[in-house]
Order: C-alpha cells, then structure tokens, then sequence
C-alpha cells in the first residue's frame, strides 16, 4: 500500500491541547457559514509539530499563487499574508492555556472524525472538552476572498490521548459535586 504525500496536511503531536472546541455541532461566527472548529494549542518546545506546520504553509502557498494573484500583477509575499500559525505569548499574553505555545484555528463545514488513543471512535460528547490533549489532523491552503489573501488551516480528524483541565474556568458536574459535605439538612 502507497501513501500518498499531501505537503499541506499536518498531523501534529499528542501534546495539542484542544480549546474552544467546536467538534460536535458547527457554529456561526459573525453570521458566517456555521462551521466545526477548534483551536490547536501547540507548545514551543514541540519543535516537529511547529516545522511541519510552517513546511505545510509555505507548500499551501507555493500551491496557492494562482489563487493568491488573482487579477493583480503580482503573487504576495508569503511575509505579507495573514497565515495560521500565531504566537499564544504574542496573541493572547492574558490567556495562560497559549503561554509558550503557538496557536492554530482550524475549522470545516463538515464533521470531524474524532478517536480516542486506540482509534475507536468517540460519541459521547463530554469525552471531547477544550482542554484535552490529542493530535490533529489539519490541511493548509491558499485564500482570496473579497479582497483578503492568506493561508487558512482545514480541519480534517481528531485524535484524543489524554483527558485534560478544562479550559474556560468551567468545571465538571463531578468536581462540582466531589465534596461529600453534606449538610444533613432533613436532620
């Protein structure tokens, strides 16, 4: 069996942490299209992940200078274009789930497959929150649409690995109710 080589699509590695994770149901961002999405936080120190991201986006771009043109006389520069990979340290100072990380948004207009460690697939949905860690399946492509020009991030598959503290301050039912202090208050 042949694999196929695709230079924009980018596993990235098990210590991804999950936020605003959007998987289940698409939503509408502004009125938009509604879309499944999430945001992959990838630390620094994951030094693949990042060179296989910045290699896909610079294929994205090779890929895209047609499309990137359009009727103008010249492709932008890569420099020039908005692309996916952000810096959490940069971007979000206030947030300390992006500290020493990059962040990538990633969304689709259909569902992602999501598994867990062993690829069995994933239905109930509390087991997927913003905060697990897991691996991503994502594709980088070139943009433009109504004047604005850039590489945007697919989103393809899910892969749990491990649970983690959920992100947005919210707290599950069984912490909430983990404290057996009951007030005996029939008594």
């Amino acid at each position: 069996m042949s694999t196929i080589v695709n230079p924009t699509k980018v596993i990235t590695g098990p210590r991804t942490r999950w936020s605003y994770a959007n998987v289940w149901e698409p939503k509408s961002i502004n009125g938009g299209t509604p879309k499944y999405s999430v945001s992959l936080i990838i630390p620094k120190s994951d030094t693949a992940t990042v060179a296989k991201i910045k290699a896909a986006i610079e294929a994205a771009y090779q890929d895209g200078q047609a499309k990137l043109k359009g009727s103008g006389k010249s492709v932008p520069s890569l420099a020039s274009l908005k692309t996916p990979l952000r810096d959490g340290d940069i971007d979000r100072p206030d947030d300390p789930a992006y500290e020493n990380s990059y962040f990538i948004n990633a969304n689709s207009a259909t569902a992602p497959g999501i598994v867990d460690a062993d690829r069995n697939p994933i239905l109930t949905h509390s087991e997927v929150y913003s905060g697990v860690y897991g691996r991503a399946s994502i594709n980088f492509y070139a943009f433009n649409s109504n004047g604005n020009k850039g590489i945007a991030c697919g989103l393809n598959n899910l892969q749990k690995i491990a649970d983690g503290e959920p992100l947005g301050g919210k707290i599950s039912a069984e912490m909430d109710f983990a404290d057996d202090d009951d007030e005996d208050f029939l008594g």
